[in-house]
């Protein structure tokens, strides 16, 4: 099998799909590895770690895209890139189509490609193994950024999270208590924050209030609850997720307007629409923006900014499924979690949360392995 891992062109986006050792354990396994030329640059990992790792250069992404059977990416391609998708091949990278532009789909379905979507990997129970590393990176991170864009030079309300003796810490309020959710919880106690986890799923809190050990408050993610939440809190993290469809607007425009000024809203589920109805997508080089007094920060690619741990994490987690695909039949029926990944199938829908979010139907003509891959998300 040929692999190619093409250099992300999004801006400031360093991440690099497979590290040095992630391309040697494919080439050990009898694979061929093609990486663009500086494709690990950005993450610390120059061409010349490649080759010693047995994998070859070249020096355009159209060579790339040419020679390879599987193309492993981190961002989902931008129309430059479509042009260059060859008829057959399979494409492994976070796509989030539900809200992805009509014409990735458009190529992806007239170049009959296979496209399996990281997020969307989940094991039998529950476990999505490509998007959990994400979620804890995103979930640690937040404190960095809130903590930031808290202080009075960046339009904050002039908070430090942890507050000092006499001065109360910065309260959190966390909608989501995920593996996203239940990490930024994490990383804000041990800034000193004062947290408050809300979600709709009792067992969620449990388990958030397990693994923290009972030092956060926690909600029950009623219309009541976020109202009282949100009109107190300094920082609102959105941790919602709702897989292969568009995420629940959960905190609306009035919510926003009648939060504190200069409070943060970090909107985390941005890269499926967002979870906030003033929420709109921002990038690393301009991350945030003012609405209705708030600072929004809701940056898709924001585990970009870590782009050395990000790069690790997804080769750690993605290797296991690239080294199935020398018999892709046997891999959709051997590893379910793989099957459930699997969002196109030779460009014929097999995802049936995908195919409903974007008013398609499932082509019931595709591999058993494929239809019935699927479990309750």
């Amino acid at each position: 099998m040929e692999f190619g891992i093409p250099r992300e062109v999004r801006d400031l986006e360093n991440r690099v799909a497979l590290t040095p050792a992630g391309a040697a354990v494919l080439v050990q396994a009898g694979h061929t590895v093609y990486v663009e030329s500086t494709a690990g640059a950005g993450a610390g990992f120059p061409d010349a770690n490649y080759v010693q790792a047995g994998a070859q250069l070249v020096y355009s992404a159209a060579e790339l895209y040419g020679r390879s059977d599987v193309v492993v990416k981190v961002t989902r391609p931008v129309e430059q890139e479509h042009q260059l998708f060859r008829e057959g091949q399979t494409l492994f990278s976070f796509l989030h189509l539900s809200v992805a532009s009509p014409d990735l789909l458009e190529a992806l379905v007239d170049r009959k490609i296979t496209a399996v979507a990281y997020e969307l990997i989940q094991e039998d129970d529950g476990c999505m193994p490509v998007l959990f590393p994400m979620s804890e990176t995103a979930g640690r991170l937040a404190p960095v950024i809130a903590g930031e864009l808290l202080m009075t030079t960046a339009g904050g309300r002039g908070i430090l999270l942890s507050g000092i003796p006499g001065v109360p810490p910065a309260e959190v309020v966390i909608i989501g208590a995920g593996v996203l959710g239940t990490n930024a919880a994490r990383g804000f106690l041990g800034a000193g924050s004062s947290v408050t986890v809300l979600d709709s799923n009792m067992r969620q809190l449990q388990r958030a209030d397990e693994v923290l050990q009972g030092r956060i408050a926690t909600m029950v993610a009623t219309e009541y609850n976020l109202t009282r939440t949100t009109r107190y809190a300094d920082v609102v993290v959105g941790a919602v997720q709702r897989p292969g469809r568009r995420a629940p607007v959960v905190v609306t425009r009035a919510l926003v307007a009648a939060m504190k000024r200069g409070a943060v809203l970090i909107d985390f589920s941005i890269d499926q629409g967002g979870c906030a109805e003033t929420s709109r997508p921002t990038i690393l080089r301009s991350p945030t923006y003012v609405e209705e007094g708030v600072i929004h920060y809701c940056v898709p690619n924001l585990t970009a900014a870590v782009a050395r741990t990000t790069s690790h994490a997804i080769t750690n987690a993605a290797v296991p499924f690239l080294l199935e695909m020398a018999d892709f039949a046997d891999a959709m029926h051997a590893h379910p979690a793989l099957a459930r990944g699997i969002v196109l199938y030779q460009g014929r829908f097999s995802s049936p949360e995908v195919a409903a979010a974007l008013g398609r139907e499932v082509d019931r003509t595709l591999p058993e392995a494929l239809l019935l891959g699927g479990v309750p998300l």
